[in-house]
């Protein structure tokens, strides 16, 4: 009956020993993509020239805006003094205006949102490179994006964000 108690009790440890360490082997690390591609050098230099992008497409609409504003106060002062064909082309006018301001906006907006989710993907293979490396020399088992999905809890020191950054931003300035 001892043997047996004393076999038991030593599964027991040895089961209880082979958890433990098969839990510490695993190593779980966080990094924020957004954070990455915001903070990282080339990262910067992109917002930098999509800032420049911006201001010319609003400095464009903004003329057009200004062009429909124009002549849409020009229809309402002369309106009472016009001829009913003189003041339906110029409604006319304004409406194919306001339509090409419209569409002007769309399309900037779409342009602009292609252009961002284009530098976005460039840096991405290359981040997920330095990613792995970190992993692969850290030894990490998992790595997760918090970014992309919502993590009830992580812990912070687990957090290699800004080691992902430095990294990506020596190897950015080696090419």
């Amino acid at each position: 009956m001892k043997k047996n108690i004393c076999l038991i009790a030593g599964l027991v440890l040895l089961i209880f020993v082979w958890t433990n360490t098969s839990f510490a082997a695993d190593k779980i690390g966080f990094i924020n993509m957004q954070t990455i591609i915001q903070t990282s050098n080339a990262g910067k230099k992109a917002a930098e020239e999509f800032k420049k992008i911006v201001e010319k497409k609003q400095a464009a609409i903004q003329a057009m805006e200004n062009d429909v504003k124009k002549v849409k106060d020009e229809l309402d002062k002369q309106a009472s003094v016009m001829t009913a064909s003189a003041r339906s082309d110029k409604e006319a006018a304004y409406q194919r205006k306001l339509r090409d301001y419209q569409i002007l906006v769309d399309d900037t907006n779409k342009e602009l949102q292609k252009r961002d989710q284009e530098y976005s993907q460039k840096m991405v293979p290359e981040i997920l490179k330095v990613v792995r490396s970190i992993a692969e020399k850290d030894k990490y088992t998992l790595i997760l994006d918090y970014s992309t999905m919502p993590l009830p809890y992580h812990d912070k020191a687990s957090d290699i964000t800004k080691k992902v950054v430095d990294e990506y931003n020596k190897a950015n300035t080696k090419k």
